[in-house]
């Protein structure tokens, strides 16, 4: 029986949809499984590590008063020696070595890379997206400028840190973009901090809401007649494409409410208001596959992660908008349209994230040298 840990929560503003995540499907699949000896591992808003069977039920998370328990509890410790091993330190203290690791952490410290190089570090495999595509998809400024390098469609826009900001140079930067605009953090998912400006006297309050979350912010144009679709991937080398998906939603953009609080069945994304395959004609799917497989390649995408599209449908002209790296609620639901249910994707997550690691093994990583003995130093007494 194989050890594995699901890692969620964490320092960011997705933390509840990161609890959903590792519950709904991730550990309720390996459990249904089989063949797992399941760790959750719970952070804390302020960064506390928590391992403990007791929070394989989602219901756990639905006390009020679940961090009032868990401070009750002993913190766990690690062990990162050619593996990875959890250590719970005391007069009785417990260790148990970690055999393969399930990052469901959305946002900041998570989905941005910082867990997966630790993870690396560690030695361990860990499934999902590696650490520098994890760190690039992040970024939706550095996402669209890598995109374009590879002549795949991107929406015009323009960027800027906090500590370079500055109100008339980045108004003067915008003005040659249409409105409305689209004003966003950088490094949040879910939608949240997101505006959507329609007039220039609007865009500085936008960009302030922006700040308030990330150092570093994108506004870009809105795509008018426009029809947003969705493709999730897994795969290593070889990508493999569920349905192109429709978000039906209500408002002027997919927001974090439509995604996640509408339905109100606590299930990850809201999958009652979509549309799946997205029905948007043969040609639009065709080059909205295409476009997705080569997005993925180009990013480095591995195990799993989604692409997102804006489609002018007067003109039928697609547009990439961002790539997710840890879907929300792996999207199962629409891989279970494509005939993979929730128990069979996570056991091919997992297995992708043993074949790369296996790859991984194969390549050298240290290199030996005379430098040491021929750099002169104080001599030895």
């Amino acid at each position: 029986m194989k050890t594995i840990a699901v890692i969620f929560g964490g320092r960011s503003a997705e933390h509840d949809v990161s609890i959903i995540t590792a519950h709904i499907p991730v550990m309720q699949s390996l459990h249904a499984a089989g063949g797992f000896d399941v760790w959750p591992v719970y952070i804390t808003k302020v960064g506390d590590w928590y391992a403990d069977k007791a929070m394989n039920d989602f219901a756990f998370f639905k006390q009020s008063n679940y961090e009032d328990i868990l401070k009750r509890k002993r913190k766990v410790r690690f062990l990162f020696d050619n593996g990875l091993k959890f250590i719970w330190p005391g007069l009785l203290e417990s260790k148990i070595k970690i055999d393969i690791v399930f990052p469901a952490m959305h946002g900041t410290y998570g989905e941005d890379g910082s867990l997966m190089g630790l993870l690396r570090m560690a030695k361990v495999p860990f499934v999902g997206c590696d650490m520098a595509a994890s760190a690039v998809a992040m970024d939706k400024a550095f996402t669209k400028q890598v995109l374009q390098a590879e002549g795949v469609p991107v929406v015009p826009f323009v960027w800027c840190t906090k500590s370079d900001w500055s109100t008339s140079i980045f108004l003067e930067k915008s003005a040659k973009l249409k409105y409305p605009l689209f004003v966003k953090p950088v490094h949040l998912g879910s939608s949240i901090g997101i505006t959507k400006v329609k007039r220039q006297s609007e865009l500085e309050n936008a960009i302030e809401v922006a700040f308030h979350y990330d150092n570093k912010v994108l506004v870009e144009e809105g795509v008018e007649n426009l029809i947003e679709v969705t493709l999730p991937i897994t795969g290593n080398d070889e990508p493999e494409l569920a349905s192109v998906e429709r978000p039906l939603n209500k408002t002027g953009f997919f927001d974090f409410k439509d995604k996640y609080l509408s339905g109100g069945k606590g299930s990850g994304v809201n999958s009652e208001y979509s549309e799946i395959p997205a029905k948007i004609g043969d040609e639009l799917t065709k080059q909205v596959r295409e476009l997705g497989r080569k997005t993925y390649k180009a990013l480095g995408c591995s195990g799993i992660a989604r692409v997102d599209f804006l489609i002018d449908s007067a003109t039928n002209k697609i547009f990439v908008n961002e790539v997710n790296t840890l879907p929300g609620s792996l999207y199962h639901h629409n891989w279970r349209k494509s005939g993979i249910s929730s128990v069979e994707l996570v056991i091919k997550l997992v297995k992708l994230a043993e074949e790369r690691f296996e790859d991984e093994q194969n390549l050298i990583h240290t290199f030996s040298s005379s430098i040491l003995q021929k750099v002169g130093g104080p001599k030895a007494q």
